[in-house]
């Protein structure tokens, strides 16, 4: 059994919030992300909205960059170019 951890930081106000977001894995190498969120000035301020919409953000990038280094190591291994991976 392995076990990855996912950090999460948040750093926002009222109007913008930012996430960082790291996969801590078995590798040396960890991924990391980010996420941002600006409140529209129509909107009602809701930071935990603007938090939520930022880690978001972060964590499909991150999911993205995971998706591009599995496709790279398939690369590496097979000697097949250009695998793609989709998202399901």
């Amino acid at each position: 059994m392995r076990d990855w951890e996912v950090r999460v930081s948040i750093l926002g106000s009222d109007d913008d919030a930012e996430a960082t977001v790291v996969l801590l894995s078995d590798s040396p190498e960890h991924l990391t992300a980010h996420g941002r969120s600006h409140r529209s000035g129509h909107d009602r301020a809701v930071p935990e909205i603007g938090d939520e919409v930022a880690v978001a953000r972060a964590l499909r990038r991150l999911a993205d960059q995971l998706l591009e280094t599995a496709a790279d190591d398939i690369e590496g291994i097979t000697g097949e170019h250009d695998v793609s991976l989709r998202a399901r």
